[in-house]
């Protein structure tokens, strides 16, 4: 199959949905697949650039130009509405690449829906967050309480709280009306998570829930930085890793681990933000923004991991790392977490925002070392299911689906009562 993946971003921008696609390109190809990608343009990068075997092609949108649209200006993000510069840059590249499936990632899939008809290619969409129904994505109302549902009466001043009253209703308006359209020229869906397919309201017979998956040899380690190894703490750690923000749990981690008798180091890696706490309790290590591979070296050194959102992550690949080292980990009940981690089989889940709950869940994992060791050997064991071995093939069977006339309007097979659903 000829296969164009759009992202608005691509390395060397890097985050969990970055690392996805580029790893799906990658075992795309191996598997005999031409594979190409559109992502956005990014400053100091090549327009035309070969990634293994994936050609990856970046474009150049009207709203990138304008620079104070954006918070981060490293990640100037796709619009949720057709781009002007951006579909001609789109047309272009489909007439160039031929593609019998495009498949999108993100908002960058708005600028591909006035050209899906012509193009003649099928379309997948993989929805990595609450986007499709939520402006601000992460379904989160005022950002304190999970969301009942969208409605213009509490979409607007949500939006408008989070980026100001003009930019809340451009956004807010615009993604209705692409969402609006996507349900109806979308060929298939693909929800990393239950929570994500039950949340954005996706119809029956029109998606598939299939995790975000890590490559088949991510537990495989390479060289360790002298540096960054000396930043760890000698002996076994508590290991957080994402941005260290309040929706990530960051305050009620500080809250819970504060309570904690006789612990030992909690060691935090991520970006720092806006609400990052500038204080933090004796004995707690706060590294920045590592290297994947770094990572997965703290990985290996840790006890056990931790991940307390206390909003509804959609997939954390996060949770996948931890289990490819064999470690078990503390989450929270919310979003796509029960998909991934089997209370009380590959580690404990609480309820989000329990600091009480949180503090009781490490502390058992601290005091029962064998409850420890089965937990994280019970991980190794299952992370199988989650690698690109596994996920690959069931997205493959998408493309095939949707490729096939007599099946795609057909509902399609839906996840078996042993599959995984997401990180």
């Amino acid at each position: 199959m000829r296969i164009l993946l759009l992202s608005q971003f691509y390395p060397p921008v890097i985050g969990g949905e970055e690392r996805h696609v580029r790893n799906l390109g990658a075992a795309l190809a191996q598997r005999g697949h031409h594979v190409s990608v559109g992502t956005l343009m990014h400053p100091g990068s090549p327009e035309t650039e070969l990634d293994g075997a994936v050609r990856v092609h970046r474009l150049r949108g009207t709203l990138q130009r304008l620079s104070g649209l954006h918070i981060d200006p490293e990640r100037r993000h796709a619009p949720p509405f057709p781009d002007p510069e951006l579909v001609l840059a789109l047309k272009r590249l489909v007439a160039r690449e031929q593609p019998d499936i495009v498949h999108a990632h993100n908002w960058i899939y708005a600028s591909f829906l006035p050209l899906k008809s012509q193009s003649g290619a099928r379309l997948v969409v993989t929805l990595h967050d609450y986007g499709l129904v939520c402006a601000k994505k992460n379904f989160m109302h005022l950002g304190t309480n999970l969301c009942s549902g969208p409605a213009p009466a509490k979409c607007l001043p949500c939006a408008t709280a989070h980026y100001g009253a003009m930019k809340a209703a451009g956004i807010t308006s615009s993604n209705w009306a692409s969402s609006f359209a996507a349900r109806r020229l979308v060929d298939r869906f693909i929800a990393v998570s239950h929570s994500v397919a039950r949340h954005t309201g996706l119809t029956p017979g029109r998606y598939e829930v299939i995790p975000n998956f890590v490559p088949d040899d991510v537990g495989v380690l390479g060289p360790e930085d002298p540096g960054l190894r000396e930043e760890l703490p000698a002996g076994g750690f508590i290991l957080f890793v994402g941005d260290m923000m309040r929706l990530k749990g960051i305050r009620v981690l500080l809250q819970a681990y504060a309570s904690l008798l006789q612990a030992p180091q909690l060691v935090l890696i991520g970006r720092r933000v806006a609400d990052t706490p500038t204080e933090f309790p004796p004995n707690v290590r706060v590294l920045g923004a590592w290297p994947h591979s770094a990572i997965m070296h703290a990985w290996r050194r840790s006890l056990f991991g931790v991940l307390p959102s206390i909003g509804p992550e959609a997939c954390a690949t996060v949770i996948m790392e931890a289990m490819a080292s064999g470690k078990a980990v503390v989450a929270t009940d919310a979003g796509g977490m029960p998909d991934l981690v089997d209370h009380g089989e590959t580690g404990l889940l609480v309820p989000p925002g329990d600091a009480h709950a949180l503090a009781d869940a490490m502390q058992t994992l601290l005091g029962d070392r064998a409850l420890l060791a089965r937990l994280g050997a019970t991980s190794l064991a299952r992370v199988g299911r989650l690698k690109a071995g596994a996920v690959v093939t069931r997205i493959e069977q998408v493309y095939r689906d949707v490729l096939r006339p007599a099946t795609r309007s057909a509902a399609p097979t839906q996840q078996g009562a042993g599959e995984p659903s997401c990180q």
